[in-house]
């Protein structure tokens, strides 16, 4: 009699670890459609990870909050690899260097935004995180870009709630798959080895060209050629959204 309640507890727990993983799953799953991938629960945007997976164009996104040392290098490169890249900056930055913000648009590079003030949104009610789109929204207008609607929050760091305001302010919001911590400055070599093994087509890839990233810009000197060596098209995020025709969804 033992052994049968023993052996019955047994199956109750591996059903319920079943149950628990597909609860989970649900909520939380990675989803392929037409080779984009989003988090998704029903039928609403979320923010785009990654790209068409049949297509080899790739985003190189870099974040900028604060400095103005490691910027005109790093777009030296770009040009020289003839490369589009999408910058998103935070409005207080841009509202202190709006030369820098001019000299990535007068590239050609895409712009976007991290909010105003570089801290996280869930850290904040949705009052205070409105206000921080607004403000931010307010300096694009007035450096002449208010048509920039793409959005990475602070610290990639976001929920259901924080999408849907951003959505309804007319944002869309961008996240990245390809994350080699070089804010971190973990090594040259290290940063070029993750982003030349990780990077696949479709994917978005996050660098950084605030001042205290010092191994990003000899980073760069390997990876451009790497990757266009390996095929892959660089495309601004609005190309890559186009591209992919990703269905992107909210999680709970």
């Amino acid at each position: 009699m033992q052994h049968f309640y023993v052996l019955r507890l047994k199956r109750w727990k591996r059903l319920s670890v079943i149950i628990l993983f597909a609860f989970f799953t649900a909520t939380f799953l990675w989803f392929e459609r037409d080779g984009a991938f989003s988090l998704f629960d029903k039928n609403e945007p979320v923010a785009l990870t990654k790209g068409n997976a049949n297509e080899s164009n790739i985003a190189l996104t870099f974040n900028i909050s604060w400095g103005e040392e490691r910027l005109s290098d790093i777009l030296n490169q770009l040009e020289e690899n003839q490369i589009q890249a999408t910058f998103f900056v935070s409005g207080e930055w841009a509202e202190r260097h709006p030369d820098l913000v001019e000299q990535i648009t007068d590239q050609e590079h895409e712009l976007g935004m991290l909010g105003y003030r570089y801290k996280s949104y869930l850290d904040q009610e949705p009052e205070q995180v409105r206000k921080d789109l607004l403000q931010a929204k307010e300096v694009f207008r007035k450096l002449g870009y208010e048509d920039a609607n793409l959005l990475r929050p602070p610290h990639g760091q976001f929920n259901k709630e924080i999408i849907e305001l951003a959505e309804e302010m007319g944002f869309e919001v961008i996240h990245w798959n390809v994350n080699p911590n070089d804010w971190e400055n973990p090594g040259t070599q290290k940063i070029i080895d993750f982003v030349m093994e990780e990077t696949a087509n479709g994917d978005i890839i996050l660098l950084h060209a605030s001042d205290s990233v010092k191994q990003t810009e000899d980073a760069l000197k390997t990876i451009l050629p790497g990757l266009k060596n390996k095929g892959f098209q660089f495309v601004p995020i609005s190309e890559l959204i186009n591209q992919a025709h990703a269905e992107s969804e909210l999680i709970e």
